[in-house]
């Protein structure tokens, strides 16, 4: 209790009925109040407290008082209690909003001695004075405490507008009836779930073709050793022989076909790979090989069949061989001037998981020396990059008379064959499709020649036509590079991989894509690929 307090209103009770917008307060009644000098910095009130409207504790003297007035009014104080409480001595209070919350209360007594500073006045727990709440600047000590990151417990869901917005009808167009829109909705849905369940149903049949077709395959093996290996070129003149090579080579035959397809045409000895190693090893232990065909070429092989796992820099076990034998074909194209092409890596590693290393070197040697792959690996600004120019010619052509729907599409947005064609002939589709469709590709690939190329690429367009009716340039070209954000978003919803083909997002596999390719016998001539490389390119 502070000196001079009367005995039945303690300070505690006083400061309580405080106002947190006064800055001075003055117990003492108008006769004895003291000045207060208001100045800057900080403005300061000074405002008399009404004593009574004191607070009365139950059960205290002054409450017993108040209910014997005379005058039968249970707030009226008595004149003897009031003559008491005008006599007595009050402290000053003053609050000061510029200094620190620690030291802006102080008390004073009539006689200027000062006072200790109540508990409930230097309690940090205070309200904010309403004085720095009317200007909007808070107190140090109302500010809030750097906490810690912690995830909102708040659940987003949709907001008020979006409960009641019709999700079957455009904006602009008038709005449904709650009971049309609910039937409208749940019509969507059953289409939706139909619609899955068709999907699931043709993979189911795609599936069990392609097993029936291993199956075959493995079947005919027989057939393949004794009437094919002898001389693989009876396939040409034989449909039942050519109709069997279509189907797939069985994979463990993969080996001596492909070598006898490919040929030698550039009269390369076993020794070759041997001697083009040991100088390029020569080369990278003096410092000599360039480090940025070195540097070009690890980034290549970590985008090399990366859903096999094989060729994996730190723990693929025929890495080593595929960097040794792409390391050897740079240096065996260093006599022509050549250097390294992107895209080389995926072909020599096709070649790789099918054939011995010493024979892969020679087989991929041959296979990028025939005349369409030549034009994607032969360099830039050389006769064979010219001659790309007129294999996207002919490509143009092909799909004008095939598909003129997406050509017109195509033209309309200026997209020309050089935006996609390029990437995917040259690592021969394996940045796009499924490894197995792939391996059957390439067996067709090396019986038919450079003209496959072009209508596996045209059956590639075939199975994307759905999606190629797009009103947007960057969407259709987002779309031809496998990078489709709807489409990847489903494919990550189905939990289907994402690090095969590119257009496996888009249900691109090997019986829908061989669906395509059978379906274009039907016009396909190769006389119309004859006329057009002549035309063209006359000095094939």
């Amino acid at each position: 209790m502070l000196q001079g307090d009367h005995p039945d209103v303690t300070t505690g009770s006083i400061v309580d009925e405080l106002d947190a917008s006064v800055s001075t307060l003055d117990l003492n009644d108008g006769a004895s109040r003291p000045n207060v000098a208001l100045g800057p910095p900080s403005p300061q009130f000074h405002t008399p407290i009404d004593l009574s409207s004191s607070v009365v504790e139950p059960g205290s003297a002054r409450e017993a008082d108040s209910n014997s007035s005379p005058s039968g009014d249970a707030h009226a104080p008595s004149s003897e209690h009031l003559h008491e409480e005008t006599n007595s001595v009050y402290p000053a209070v003053h609050i000061d909003v510029s200094q620190p919350p620690l030291t802006r209360v102080s008390v004073t007594a009539e006689n200027g001695g000062s006072l200790p500073v109540p508990k409930q006045l230097t309690s940090q727990d205070n309200e904010p004075d309403s004085l720095t709440t009317s200007r909007n600047i808070p107190p140090e000590s109302a500010k809030p405490s750097p906490s810690p990151l912690v995830p909102s417990s708040r659940v987003v869901g949709p907001s008020v507008f979006q409960k009641v917005v019709s999700k079957t009808r455009p904006h602009f167009l008038p709005p449904k009836s709650r009971e049309e829109d609910r039937k409208h909705l749940a019509d969507w849905e059953a289409m939706m779930k139909e619609s899955r369940a068709a999907e699931e149903r043709r993979r189911k049949g795609l599936q069990q073709r392609r097993i029936a077709r291993e199956l075959n395959i493995e079947k005919s093996i027989h057939v393949w050793e004794k009437d094919i290996l002898p001389d693989w070129r009876v396939v040409h003149r034989d449909p039942t022989l050519r109709k069997l090579w279509w189907n797939g080579v069985p994979t463990k035959l993969r080996c001596v076909t492909w070598e006898r397809a490919i040929g030698n045409s550039l009269a390369l000895s076993r020794d070759s790979y041997r001697t083009c190693l040991s100088r390029a090893r020569r080369a990278l232990s003096s410092g000599v090989f360039p480090s940025d065909i070195l540097q070009e070429m690890e980034e290549d092989i970590v985008t090399t069949l990366p859903a096999l796992h094989i060729f994996h820099p730190e723990s693929g076990p025929l890495y080593q061989e595929l960097k040794d034998m792409l390391c050897a074909w740079v240096i065996s194209r260093a006599d022509e001037g050549l250097s390294y092409t992107r895209g080389v890596s995926k072909i020599a590693a096709m070649i790789l998981v099918n054939v011995p290393t010493p024979q892969a070197f020679v087989t991929l040697r041959n296979l990028l020396e025939r005349h369409c792959l030549r034009a994607f690996y032969g360099g830039t600004g050389t006769k064979d990059d010219v001659t790309l120019t007129y294999h996207n010619r002919i490509f143009d052509t092909l799909l004008a008379d095939s598909m003129p729907k997406i050509y017109f599409n195509f033209k309309q947005h200026q997209i020309s064959p050089a935006a996609y064609l390029p990437d995917w002939l040259t690592p021969i589709f394996l940045d796009h499709l499924p490894f197995e469709a792939c391996a059957r590709l390439w067996d067709v690939i090396l019986l038919e020649g450079d003209s496959f190329l072009f209508r596996a690429a045209l059956a590639m367009l075939a199975v994307l036509e759905p999606r190629l009716s797009f009103p947007d340039r960057d969407e259709l070209l987002q779309l031809l590079m496998g990078q489709n954000k709807a489409a990847i978003e489903v494919a990550k919803r189905e939990g289907r991989p994402l690090n095969g083909g590119k257009y496996e997002i888009y249900g691109v596999d090997e019986e829908t894509l061989w669906d395509r390719i059978d379906s274009m016998e039907d016009w396909w001539r190769e006389s119309t690929w004859r006329r057009l490389t002549q035309r063209e390119l006359p000095d094939l």
